[in-house]
């Protein structure tokens, strides 16, 4: 079973690292990806990933991406389903919001760097904030890539999302689902 906490902070961490000085940057969807592992029954780990995504990063460094939750893939169409109504009840709560503020020096120059960038994510009706290590590269196309660096661990607990778990646990019968999920990013930014 897929986590909703550890996509919206992989989200997070990346949209936050990728401002740059002076241009207005949007992400390419096609190109970017927000992912996370569940684990289930203590050792059968698995990866999961949003199909959409969409974010822009102002040239002060302010950075924001959203994520619609209907668009999970699990690779298991019901589970797709069961994820969206009982962990992200997207009748209630559509989407998952990553914004940041970036500092530009870590942003605009040639090559890569990496660097530390604070992150909220806002997600089930709550809010938690969470420190990414990203690794931000100006590719030869001129576009920004930003990938977090080490996975960043998203708790249930902190997006209230604990029953929903519960209840794919029971539904899938299943012994254990973690609650402590790794979130990891891949955004390209392209400038406008």
């Amino acid at each position: 079973m897929v986590n909703p906490i550890t996509r919206a902070t992989a989200a997070a961490l990346l949209i936050a690292a990728s401002t740059v000085a002076q241009a207005d940057w949007t992400l390419d969807a096609g190109e970017s990806r927000l992912s996370f592992i569940s684990t289930k029954n203590a050792s059968k780990a698995e990866v999961h990933y949003f199909r959409e995504i969409s974010g822009a990063v102002t040239d002060n460094g302010d950075a924001r991406v959203e994520v619609p939750l209907d668009s999970v893939e699990t690779a298991i169409p019901i589970r797709n389903e069961r994820m969206r109504e009982f962990l992200f009840e997207t009748a209630d709560f559509p989407s998952l919001t990553v914004t940041a503020s970036v500092d530009p020096a870590l942003l605009g120059t040639a090559g890569a760097q990496r660097g530390a960038v604070p992150v909220t994510v806002s997600l089930h009706g709550q809010a938690a904030s969470y420190e990414a290590a990203v690794i931000v590269a100006r590719d030869k196309d001129g576009s920004l890539t930003v990938a977090t660096s080490e996975p960043i661990i998203v708790n249930a607990a902190d997006f209230e999302l604990g029953a929903g778990i519960a209840k794919l646990q029971e539904l899938a019968g299943l012994d254990s689902i973690s609650t402590a999920v790794p979130v990891s990013a891949r955004l390209v930014f392209r400038q406008d």
